[in-house]
């Protein structure tokens, strides 16, 4: 038994917000975290690796992997289905790995209510203004004005449900966000729930404290 179980950590934002660089920074902090691997039906972007960034597969192997209940979460977005398979999430929390997600509102509630739900910590990234949003979304270069404007259109969207995590953090200074981040995950896997050896070792206390009586 691992000493801890892992957390299902999730960061939720409007694209743009900056929750994609946060989530690298996380993982340089600590190298032992996992990103989980979305499956998607959308075709892979120039660089992307299948396996790596994504899961590329088709639209009917997505729906049966959703039919046998083999994704923690999923959605429809932007005309493609994304979602997350449970398999190797829950491999990685029972060997007392934490797995990152980068996923939207729906998806974090979903896995919330899922069987992993009570090992999850969900944060969510605001940015400081939507002007910065936007330029954020126009400097990186990824996608055409439509897309952005698509994008744009969905943020407030997502920024309405900033209500239903665990923590709200707006990242107007990249740097203490991450500091913010360190801490809040560093407290949470103290959290009693995550700890399974505490019960054997209240209990050889109480054994102890019995042979002294």
């Amino acid at each position: 038994m691992a000493d801890r179980r892992g957390l299902l950590i999730i960061l939720s934002s409007p694209s743009g917000a900056g929750k994609s660089t946060l989530a690298k920074r996380l993982m340089a902090w600590d190298p032992s975290l996992r990103f989980s691997v979305s499956a998607t039906t959308r075709s892979p972007r120039p660089g992307e690796e299948n396996g790596k960034d994504y899961h590329f597969i088709s639209v009917d192997d997505f729906k049966m992997a959703v039919a046998e209940d083999e994704m923690l979460e999923h959605a429809h977005v932007f005309g493609n289905f994304y979602g997350s398979p449970k398999g190797p999430v829950k491999n990685a929390i029972d060997d007392g790995r934490d797995v990152l997600f980068d996923i939207d509102w729906q998806g974090a509630q979903q896995i919330r209510n899922s069987a992993l739900g009570q090992h999850t910590l969900s944060i969510f990234i605001l940015p400081p203004s939507i002007t910065e949003l936007r330029r954020r979304l126009e400097s990186r270069g990824q996608d055409d004005a439509e897309t952005i404007s698509r994008r744009m259109q969905k943020s407030w969207d997502e920024i309405s449900h900033w209500g239903s995590y665990d923590h709200v953090l707006i990242n107007d200074d990249l740097d203490a966000t991450e500091e913010a981040l360190k801490t809040i995950i560093t407290a949470t896997r103290l959290r009693r729930i995550q700890q399974p050896r505490l019960t054997d070792h209240v209990r050889a206390l109480q054994a102890e404290f019995e042979d002294l009586s």
